[in-house]
C-alpha cells in the first residue's frame, strides 16, 4: 500500500540554509541546477517548523536516511547534507542531488518516488535519524 504525501515539511532553519544555496548557485553544477530548480519549488511550498516541533521522522538536513528500493529489495543509508560537504565516500548526499531532492521533508514509513535515467524507482523510506541540533 502507498502512503500519501502529508506535504513538505521543514525546519525554518535548513529551510534559510537551503534558500541561501540556491540563491547563490556557487555550488551548482549543471546536472545540479535542474534539481535546484525542483527543490525551490518544493520549498516555495513547505510548511515551516520551528525546531522545537519539528517532527522526529521527517528527513531535514544532516538526516541520517534509510531507504528500501520497492522493487529490488535493496537497502541504502546516508546522510542528507548540503552540496558543500557532500561525499559519497562517507555517505553523505548532497540535499541537490535527485535522491536528496526527493527524500527532504519526507517521513518515515512514506514511499518516495525517484526519477532515475532507466526510469522510475520508489522507495520506502524505513528509517530516520536527526541529531537533537
Amino acid at each position: 500500500m502507498e502512503k500519501k504525501h502529508s506535504g513538505l515539511v521543514l525546519r525554518q532553519d535548513d529551510y534559510e540554509i537551503l534558500l541561501s544555496f540556491l540563491r547563490g548557485g556557487q555550488h551548482l553544477s549543471s546536472m545540479d541546477k535542474a534539481n535546484a530548480e525542483e527543490l525551490h519549488a518544493e520549498l516555495k511550498k513547505a510548511k515551516l517548523v520551528e525546531k522545537e516541533k519539528f517532527p522526529s521522522d521527517v528527513v531535514r538536513l544532516n538526516s541520517v536516511v534509510k531507504i528500501k528500493d520497492e522493487s529490488q529489495g535493496k537497502e541504502m543509508e546516508f546522510t542528507i547534507v548540503t552540496p558543500d560537504l557532500a561525499d559519497i565516500k562517507q555517505k553523505k548526499i548532497s540535499v541537490l542531488a535527485p535522491i536528496g531532492t526527493a527524500l527532504i521533508g519526507f517521513k518515515k514509513g512514506e514511499i518516495v518516488k525517484w526519477t532515475v535515467p532507466a526510469g522510475e524507482k520508489k522507495f520506502l523510506i524505513t528509517e530516520v535519524v536527526n541529531a537533537q541540533a
